[in-house]
């Protein structure tokens, strides 16, 4: 039997701890994994599931989560799916190096490989090459967080499973994008999966990387990914993560991005689905000359509640951060902004800037925004703000003063708020889908805009 550091468990964590101690004397791995997972069962155990009386928590009540049953689903099957269907999901049809994971677990025959790799660079899921016991795997596991402040991250470090693993080296180009499809068919309530991925963009290296969560049946599932980006000197990666899951089930997530000297690294959040969404961001500008750009856009109704939370760590000079969100909101559905600027002494010469804006389409929407500055440096340029509001009236006046209906002149002006997030997308074929999906979606309910509390 497994033993675990001697933390008190509790009745919602105990189910857990039982759980992992069957899971880890079963799991096949490498033995140096096996001192990553338990030190991620012992932080989860200690701290718990967050509550509402934490101040990084007290807009998202997790309560849900934990109190459904965790199953976590130990075993891949392909669960009768076709390449036919991949190609009717967000993104199926794009020119993309796929890797198709299925309940969290990998699954070749649904995954495509269009031509070779350029040399040394890897495409390829994180189970093969703990299999292989990868030794460019083991360094970034190694020294990956297992928690730290966040359970949900310990938790993953304590269960993951498989995931993406991208590795550009130095000087390598990947002009086809990497598209890593995670695809729910249980319609289990707890049936939960532990995605890891792992990007590494060595120095002057490129690569998009399109990451995107579907569903293909209604349950209380629950997902809890993280995603490791690592880029080194002169690199440019654009991230693109697109989370539509079943509006029964639970997405947490976690983006951690390490950048180095003068790279580039672009982010775009994009929410639609699931009953309760959070990411959690962290990037730390490590490097002087750094530009990090962080864009995000949630698009909620009914019960949803969609939460974006980010610390951005100037650590070093002359660096630069942008952060965009903007929120579109309808029925009883809530959105929370939560963002942090922390420039530290030596990151003199910082450019950052913040902004938060939502858009209520119902008098029962809700938005909670907290965006902040934290600053030791004397030698800065910071600014924030956060705005909600509802349509300009006057400007569904002007087009209807045109001869367009009432109707469409929401769904234009809805569509153009939206449009600010998804045109800053420079992979022009993921920026076109996702702008077409839009429009789809708000034709989809032809009374958004109008108060409808649906």
């Amino acid at each position: 039997m497994v033993q675990l550091m001697a933390e008190p468990a509790t009745k919602e964590t105990e189910p857990y701890l039982e759980t992992f101690e069957r899971f880890a004397g079963q799991a096949k791995q490498p033995t140096w994994v096996f001192p990553l997972r338990k030190a991620g069962i012992a932080r989860f155990a200690e701290l718990g599931f967050p509550t509402l009386q934490q101040e990084d928590w007290r807009f998202t009540n997790v309560a849900p989560i934990a109190k459904l049953p965790f199953r976590p689903v130990l075993k891949g099957t392909r669960d009768s799916l076709t390449p036919e269907a991949v190609a009717e999901l967000t993104f199926g049809q794009l020119a993309a190096r796929r890797l198709a994971f299925v309940n969290g677990h990998y699954v070749p025959a649904l995954s495509s490989a269009p031509g070779p790799l350029p040399p040394g660079v890897i495409v390829s899921n994180l189970a093969a090459a703990l299999a292989s016991d990868s030794a460019l795997v083991k360094e970034r596991l190694a020294r990956s967080p297992q928690g730290e402040d966040n359970p949900f991250v310990a938790l993953n470090a304590a269960f993951f499973q498989d995931g993406g693993w991208i590795y550009v080296p130095a000087g390598q180009c990947l002009e086809t994008p990497v598209h890593l499809l995670f695809i729910s068919t249980t319609k289990e309530a707890g049936a939960t999966a532990h995605p890891r991925n792992l990007i590494v963009a060595e120095r002057a290296s490129q690569v998009t990387v399109l990451e995107s969560y579907v569903s293909l049946a209604e349950g209380a599932y629950f997902t809890n990914a993280v995603t490791e980006v690592e880029l080194g000197e002169g690199a440019r990666v654009e991230h693109v993560k697109f989370q539509d899951e079943s509006r029964s089930a639970y997405h947490i997530a976690a983006i951690h991005a390490q950048l180095g000297r003068s790279c580039n690294f672009i982010s775009h959040s994009i929410a639609t689905g699931a009953r309760l969404s959070r990411n959690n961001i962290r990037t730390a500008l490590a490097g002087e000359g750094v530009e990090c750009i962080l864009n995000g856009l949630y698009l909620t109704r009914g019960d949803q509640l969609a939460d974006h939370h980010m610390v951005v760590e100037h650590a070093q000079p002359h660096c630069n951060s942008h952060e965009y969100y903007n929120g579109i909101l309808d029925g009883r559905s809530k959105g929370v902004f939560h963002g942090r600027i922390l420039v530290r002494r030596p990151a003199q010469k910082t450019d950052a800037k913040q902004t938060n804006k939502n858009l209520l389409l119902s008098e029962d929407a809700t938005v909670d925004t907290k965006p902040q500055l934290e600053i030791y440096a004397d030698d800065v340029k910071c600014t924030h703000g956060a705005t909600v509001g509802q349509l300009n009236e006057e400007s569904v006046f002007y087009l209807r003063a045109r001869g367009i209906g009432a109707e469409t002149a929401r769904r234009m002006l809805i569509h153009a708020f939206a449009g600010e997030i998804i045109e800053r997308i420079r992979h022009a074929p993921a920026r076109e889908e996702l702008d077409r999906l839009v429009w789809e979606r708000l034709e989809q309910h032809p009374r958004v805009g109008e108060k409808s509390g649906v």
